[in-house]
Order: structure tokens, then sequence, then C-alpha cells
């Protein structure tokens, strides 16, 4: 039995600027997501159809410089979202500041 090599997989760490935005499309503000913001440490992200949370993750860090602590994901009416915990304290109220969406 001939074994193949593998070829190293491209790293969801090593994601380009472009690959980030095709992933994170906008952020989803609601009166309740405002709550998450202020409650949870949590914003809401629109994300692209196929995107894992993995990639979720990975996004979000190309893209603000931040760490996330959890995504979960769920398929609804305006598309599939994210919901992102952020590891820092006042992350999710930063990055809406930053955003403007606070």
């Amino acid at each position: 039995m001939v074994q193949q090599k593998k070829t190293p997989s491209k790293s969801m760490d090593a994601m380009s600027v472009e690959e980030a935005r095709a992933i994170i499309i906008k952020p989803y503000i609601t009166e309740k997501g405002f709550n998450l913001i202020e409650s949870h440490n949590t914003i809401v992200f629109i994300v692209g159809r196929n995107a894992s949370k993995h990639a979720v993750k990975a996004a979000i860090r190309t893209l603000y410089e931040t760490e996330v602590l959890e995504v979960n994901t769920m398929r609804g009416i305006r598309g599939k979202k994210a919901m992102v915990k952020f590891a820092e304290d006042e992350g999710a109220r930063n990055l809406a500041t930053t955003l403007g969406l606070v």
C-alpha cells in the first residue's frame, strides 16, 4: 500500500482580509442585539451561508484584531447568523463602538 503525503492545509489563522470579508457580511443589530452586547458581551453578525464556527472566529480575529471566546451559528430569515462572544470583558461594547453601532 502506497501512502500519499498530505499537503498542509491552509490554516484558518492565516486568513486574508478578503476571505474574512466574504465570511463576515455585516453586524445584525436589533433591540435584542443591544441587550446581548450589554449583558452577554456578544455581537450578532450576518455571515456567509457556508461559514463554519472556526471560520467566523478566524475572520473576526483578522478583521477586528480581537479574541473570540465562543461562536454560535443559526439560520434565520435574513440568512445565517453568528452570535460571537468575546474573550475580553468589554470586547463587544468596544467593537460595537468602533463599528459605530452604539
